[in-house]
């Protein structure tokens, strides 16, 4: 069993910055691709962010490009994100997800709770 737990989400104003953490406990981490969705209230829950096994390939949604930056720390089953020039578009409750394969382009098989992100105007 795996358990992943997002934190790190809050309130800011537009243009701040938050780092979203996401712990995971279980047997497997490092051999995984990890990634990180959103879902803002009455939209559909969308893909932001991912990361393969070892953090050497990483994938961004068009709308976060080189605002948000997606890490990770094997060592302490930990996936980061980054999220810099915080737009209001930018709110929602994100969360962490464990693909099946060591990269990020099939399914994933956990998931965290999730975290709010809030920005203000």
């Amino acid at each position: 069993q795996v358990q992943l737990v997002e934190s790190g989400g809050g309130l800011v104003q537009a243009g701040g910055s938050l780092r979203l953490s996401c712990a995971a406990s279980g047997r497997t981490f490092s051999t995984n691709g990890m990634g990180w969705f959103r879902q803002a209230p009455g939209k559909e829950r969308n893909i932001v962010a991912a990361i393969n096994w070892s953090g050497g390939t990483t994938y961004y949604a068009d709308s976060v490009k080189g605002r948000f930056t997606i890490s990770r720390d094997n060592a302490k089953k930990t996936v980061y994100l980054q999220m810099n020039s915080l737009k209001p578009e930018d709110t929602a409750v994100y969360y962490c997800v464990r693909y099946r394969s060591s990269g990020y382009g099939g399914n994933y098989d956990y998931g965290g709770q999730g975290t709010q992100v809030t920005v203000s105007s």
